[in-house]
């Protein structure tokens, strides 16, 4: 009785050793992680003179309201072309659509592959996982020009319906759909949009979220496409280049104002949708 009491104490010691070292970095990850953000959140309330002759703080300033006053002055002046209130809106249009479309048409997609037997289904998905390998660059130049003899340069239409064509979610939205549907449940009643979606919720939320940071953050694809370069159709991210990238603008607390206002719908969307990872996380835990 004795060695079995001394065994339980020294398992339950080791036990949490163990939660204490993986809490432990796992806090560290997360500092790592979080830092260079709250760095540019605070550069961005600082002035360019303690930027420049300080170097990191992690105390924030008073000048964020003067930073972004700098920025609507370099607007008005024609230094840049930037406006927050067309950028949010035209990379809204196209990050929302975008994540909407990948989303949708990758979990019909996965959900297509794993609930139905149909001829040559090993074949497209092996397909499938082929073009998931080649790099948007190597296909970039003939894309750009295909979308040139269909006149479809200078619009938003090649940035959101390409979005049908996810291989990447389509691979994850199988793998979990494998590991957490009940077949016997979807044989029962095949409606993906009443039974599948409603139990692919923690995935929906994982890949909505990759998807709207990616397609909120892509300045490679809408630089290539929106060649005329008017203001009215910049993305922010586009944006912000044109400030970064001009040397002759030299306050940083400015640029790293832009920088932070661009950020601050991504952020918002996490926190939209990590309230659904979290129920799925506890789902899983208590699911026999």
């Amino acid at each position: 009785m004795s060695t079995t009491m001394a065994g339980t104490k020294s398992n339950t010691k080791a036990i949490k050793i163990r939660t204490g070292l993986v809490t432990a970095v796992m806090i560290l990850l997360a500092i790592i992680s979080l830092l260079p953000i709250y760095v540019l959140i605070v550069n961005a309330t600082r002035a360019s003179v303690d930027i420049t002759g300080s170097g990191v703080s992690l105390i924030p300033h008073l000048k964020l309201f003067e930073n972004i006053g700098t920025l609507n002055e370099w607007a008005s002046s024609n230094k840049v072309q930037y406006n927050a209130l067309i950028g949010y809106k035209n990379s809204g249009i196209i990050a929302f659509s975008t994540t909407f479309l990948t989303v949708l048409f990758s979990c019909m997609t996965a959900y297509g592959l794993v609930v139905y037997d149909f001829k040559l289904k090993n074949v497209a998905y092996t397909i499938i996982l082929a073009v998931m390998m080649i790099p948007v660059q190597v296909t970039s130049v003939g894309f750009y020009q295909f979308m040139s003899k269909l006149g479809l340069t200078d619009s938003y239409l090649p940035l959101i319906i390409p979005a049908i064509a996810a291989p990447a979610v389509v691979f994850f939205m199988k793998q979990y759909m494998e590991s957490t549907l009940s077949i016997e449940m979807i044989e029962a009643a095949r409606t993906f949009f009443t039974i599948g979606i409603p139990m692919m919720k923690p995935a929906i939320a994982v890949q909505a979220i990759f998807a709207f940071v990616a397609n909120w953050n892509n300045y490679y694809m809408p630089s290539m496409i929106l060649i005329s370069r008017e203001q009215e159709q910049l993305t922010l991210p586009m944006m912000v280049n044109t400030i970064i990238s001009n040397d002759k603008l030299a306050d940083y607390g400015a640029k790293y104002a832009a920088i932070m206002l661009s950020i601050i719908p991504v952020v918002v969307v996490y926190f939209i949708f990590s309230r659904f990872i979290v129920e799925g996380v506890a789902l899983g835990g208590v699911k026999e």
